[in-house]
C-alpha cells in the first residue's frame, strides 16, 4: 500500500460531494418526519387531555345539576306538603264556620232579633250588573240630553 492519499477524478469528487447532500438531505427529511410525527403525538396528548377535562367538567356539572335538581325536587315537595296542610286547615275552618252557622239560629237568645235579610239596595253594584247597565244607560240618556241643550237642537 502506498501512502498516497488517493487520486479522484473530479466526477467521482462530485459523486461523493451529491451522495453527502443527499445523505444529508435524507436525514434532514428524515428528523422533520420525526419532529411532525412527535408534534402531531402532543397534539394528539392535548386532545386527550382536554377531552378527560372537558369530561370531568362535565360530570361536575351534572353532579351540580343532580344537587339543584334534588333540592328543588325537595323543595317542591315540602311546599306539596305545606299546600296540603294549608287545604286541610282550610277545610277545617270551612267545617267550623259552617258548624257555626248551623248552631248560630239555635244559640241566639230570642230577646234578639234575626239579622234583616240582605236587601236588593244593600248590595253592591258589582252583585247586580243590571245596575251598572241602567246606570250607564241613565248617563248616556242625560249626557245626549245635555249636548242637545248646548247645540241648540230642539226636536
Amino acid at each position: 500500500m502506498s501512502d498516497q492519499p488517493e487520486q479522484r477524478t473530479p466526477a467521482e469528487e462530485a459523486e461523493a460531494a451529491a451522495a453527502a447532500h443527499e445523505a444529508t438531505a435524507e436525514a434532514t427529511r428524515i428528523e422533520g418526519q420525526a419532529r411532525v410525527e412527535e408534534v402531531q403525538r402532543e397534539v394528539a396528548d392535548a386532545a386527550v387531555r382536554r377531552a378527560e377535562e372537558e369530561r370531568e367538567e362535565a360530570e361536575q356539572e351534572l353532579e351540580k345539576l343532580s344537587r339543584k335538581e334534588r333540592k328543588a325536587r325537595e323543595k317542591a315537595e315540602k311546599e306539596a306538603v305545606e299546600a296540603l296542610e294549608a287545604r286541610a286547615k282550610a277545610q277545617e275552618a270551612e267545617r267550623q264556620a259552617l258548624a257555626a252557622q248551623r248552631r248560630a239560629p239555635q244559640e241566639r237568645p230570642a230577646s234578639t232579633p234575626a239579622a234583616a235579610p240582605e236587601t236588593p239596595a244593600s248590595q253592591s253594584a258589582a252583585e247586580r250588573p243590571e245596575l251598572l247597565i241602567g246606570a250607564a244607560f241613565a248617563g248616556a240618556f242625560l249626557f245626549a240630553r245635555l249636548i242637545r241643550a248646548i247645540t241648540g237642537h230642539d226636536d
